[in-house]
């Protein structure tokens, strides 16, 4: 009769017929006589058994009043439809078996002996939230929607697993509080809503068997196999469990079995390669291809006869064979039905899977028993080939990104110019990992590498974020100031007088000077102490909340605060970033095709790039000095290309920011590394090192006996250490400043020491900026060769 030892849930059920036979009460007294005797005989069965209105939960009655029942039931069950109909009376949640349809005990009985139907939606815990829900819907009158799919999954008589949907009618069930139902306010019924999935917290709202169930419900059942394995099939084969190959092959054909009903089938899939015109088996995947008959690969026509090659790949159509043996006599022993047969196949279905009118597979459906797979039922198959061919686009595109995966796991994004040996290094992982042994990414190095670096940076960027903050959080705190002093006004409460004064501390604290933690002292401040105070004033004063929303419509969900000048000053940063990377990075198209080289950039408070060339890092190119002078002045045409493009753009700022440029010249090789850990390169060695240290710190450095910082507005800074740096640097800015790039105003300083490095100079360059540019324009190294002839 069901399994009833399950968690006591909210409300405790007791079977009872009284809300049926109240209608028969009515029927008793009405003006149908033929209604009237049939109610008169029903009543008569319920007298002297008064737990068939009051109700029980000793199960065992159920037996003991067994034939009681079924009369009462009679017109609920009708012998007429109780061949054809899916019905149950039971209990609502439970798997109790009060009466049921002739139909449905013969699906239970060919199921298996002693086989009891449990719900698949079954979850105590969520069981239990869900007849909370029934009890605030049905008892306390809140609308809340609780509509979930019950189902049960019972195998028939070949053992092929059936689906059935289960709608239930709840017309002969009360729910009636006990002396443990607690009240239920709108605020718990908040709190529950916002904690879906927190037992203890239903459980402590709604206690266990504080209510009871009086009564049963009619369970009807629908079969929807079709329907269930068609969504199987499309859940599968768009899940990631495509990649966990042992179970996904088992639930796969255990889902084709309920598909087309048939419990012998198996299903295999080849691979097409269209290049070789031959199957393949998909690796590592599980898939067995009957094809192929246990070979990696195998040409198609030596494969396939001559119309199932022209079906399956040249028309991409069904392919159904429902008498091996028929097709091997027809044939004289030709495959594929020879090795077919072979396997035990005795009838089959081959369906090509193409996508955009390409053939990238062929999906096997076989079966042991002759006849059952078909021309008829291979149309099934319509319904899922989309999900299907979309799931072999999916893998087909993995096989082709596996080495992209690999170097992505391994190393992360990976520049096209160095691509080629990191594909080197992923072939090698994979052919450790498929040989057996244990697979490592070689790190990798190029040596002999010419550095460039240079930056746009944003001026004063850390005095303009704090006084955006500053301001911001001044206009945030008057704001509150002005609640709490309306708040003050009309009650006079000295609790918010004295939140009044912590505010204007605030306030004057950060006045002049935003300090290292003001911000986040300000934000705790408010969190803490300011926001529970609002929460409690909007629920009690309708004239404050007013105010309180008004405060609040200004405050950003994203930081929690006020996001004015903090935004504004964020956007122009972005616009900036946005507008200067995508110059340097189209350039560098045209820079990649004039010798390959290392590129690298990264957004902070402005734009920073690396790059290296030499002849490691070009595959098959030859390497000569010519490409690193003329990759330098590609880089100085670029940087005031970039600087133009920030002066056009500056008046269009939410806030006017200033940038500065700089650019350092290394004239010595060194190498460069491939990080692991952090998945970015770096200069590789003791030596090299003193390079990052320069890199990281020119910026900051000042004029040499001033105290006038390096970078300045207007200005490109190139710093070098070497004399013929110098003069080569010189004669770039000359022949540019030819081409309108610079101005005459051209100075060479030294720099003060920075810490470990001293010698340092540099050549600053005032720009020459132009309204109208020329975007498309640049210069190649011979075309300065040419200009300094003349």
């Amino acid at each position: 009769m069901g399994k009833h030892d399950r968690l006591k849930m909210p409300v405790k059920h007791l079977i009872s017929f009284e809300k049926l036979l109240q209608k028969y009460d009515q029927q008793l007294k009405g003006d149908n006589p033929f209604l009237a005797a049939t109610a008169e005989r029903i009543l008569a069965v319920e007298k002297g058994f008064p737990e068939l209105r009051d109700g029980f939960s000793d199960f065992s009655l159920l037996e003991k009043n067994k034939d009681l029942i079924e009369r009462i039931l009679q017109d609920t069950f009708t012998e007429a439809l109780s061949g054809n109909e899916i019905k149950v009376a039971t209990l609502p949640f439970q798997n109790t078996i009060i009466k049921s349809s002739k139909r449905f005990q013969t699906i239970i009985s060919e199921a298996g002996d002693n086989y009891e139907p449990e719900l698949r939606n079954l979850g105590e815990e969520m069981d239990y939230i869900m007849s909370c829900v029934v009890i605030l819907n049905y008892y306390y009158g809140y609308q809340l929607d609780f509509s979930r799919p019950y189902f049960y999954d019972i195998p028939d008589a070949a053992g092929v697993m059936r689906h059935y949907r289960i709608l239930y009618n709840a017309d002969f069930i009360d729910i009636i509080p006990t002396d443990k139902a607690k009240e239920i306010t709108q605020e718990d019924v908040d709190e529950l809503l916002a904690n879906p999935t927190d037992a203890t917290l239903w459980i402590e709202k709604i206690p266990p068997e504080s209510f009871i169930s009086k009564g049963f419900v009619i369970a009807n059942l629908f079969d929807v196999t079709m329907e269930q394995a068609i969504s199987n099939i499309k859940s599968k084969l768009i899940s990631k469990d495509t990649l966990q190959p042992a179970k996904f092959m088992h639930d796969l054909q255990e889902t084709f079995k309920s598909f087309f009903r048939l419990p012998n089938i198996k299903v295999g899939f080849a691979s097409f390669d269209a290049k070789k015109d031959q199957f393949e088996e998909v690796a590592g995947m599980g898939f067995e291809s009957f094809l192929l008959r246990g070979e990696h690969h195998m040409n198609c026509k030596n494969a396939l006869c001559e119309d199932s090659y022209d079906k399956l790949i040249g028309s991409n159509s069904y392919y159904t064979i429902a008498d091996i043996d028929l097709k091997v006599e027809q044939s004289g022993n030709m495959q594929p039905f020879k090795g077919l047969k072979e396997q035990g196949v005795q009838s089959a279905i081959f369906a090509p899977i193409a996508f955009e009118n390409n053939l990238l597979g062929v999906l096997e459906i076989v079966s042991e028993k002759k006849g059952v797979l078909n021309g008829v039922n291979a149309q099934k198959l319509d319904d899922v080939m989309p999900f299907i061919v979309s799931a072999v686009v999916r893998t087909k595109n993995e096989e082709n990104n596996r080495i992209d995966a690999i170097i992505q796991n391994e190393c992360t994004s990976v520049h096209s110019s160095v691509y080629w040996k990191f594909q080197e290094e992923a072939k090698k992982f994979i052919l450790d990992e498929t040989e057996g042994r244990s697979p490592s990414f070689k790190e990798i190095v190029f040596k002999d590498v010419y550095p460039l670096f240079g930056q746009i940076d944003i001026k004063d960027s850390s005095q303009a974020r704090n006084l955006a903050i500053q301001r911001d959080l001044m206009i945030q705190l008057s704001e509150i100031d002005n609640v709490l002093n309306i708040a003050f006004k009309k009650w006079e409460l000295p609790i918010y007088e004295e939140l009044i004064f912590r505010v204007n501390n605030h306030l004057e604290s950060i006045k002049e000077t935003l300090y290292t933690n003001s911000e986040q002292a300000i934000f705790d401040f408010v969190n803490d102490e300011i926001t529970p105070v609002f929460e409690h004033l909007k629920k009690n004063d309708k004239d404050i909340e007013k105010h309180i929303l008004k405060y609040e419509s200004k405050i950003d969900m994203g930081t929690g605060s006020y996001y004015d000048h903090r935004k504004n000053y964020d956007e122009s940063v972005t616009l900036i970033n946005k507008k200067v990377s995508a110059i340097i990075d189209k350039r560098q198209e045209s820079a990649q095709a004039m010798y390959p080289h290392y590129y690298e950039r990264y957004k902070t408070d402005g734009v920073e790039h690396n790059m290296y060339i030499g002849s490691s890092i070009s595959e098959n190119k030859g390497y000569n000095p010519l490409y690193l002078n003329n990759l330098r002045l590609w880089q100085l045409q670029v940087m005031c290309e970039m600087e133009n493009a920030h002066y056009s753009l500056k008046p269009k700022l939410p806030v006017p920011l200033d940038v500065a440029s700089l650019i350092l010249v290394y004239n010595t090789s060194l190498s460069i590394r491939f990080r692991m850990d952090e998945k970015q390169f770096d200069v590789d060695g003791t030596y090299n090192a003193r390079y990052e240290v320069i890199k990281k710190r020119i910026d900051k450095s000042y004029i040499k006996g001033t105290n006038q910082r390096l970078t300045e507005k207007g200005v490109l800074s190139i710093v070098y250490s070497q004399k013929k740096d110098e003069l080569e640097y010189l004669r770039y800015i000359k022949f540019l400043k030819s081409k309108g790039c610079f101005t005459d105003k051209i100075e060479i300083v030294e720099l003060e020491g920075l810490q470990g490095v001293s010698g340092l100079k540099a050549i600053r360059a005032e720009i020459l900026y132009k309204r109208e540019q020329e975007p498309e324009k640049t210069y190649t190294y011979q075309d300065l060769m040419d200009a300094l002839k003349e």
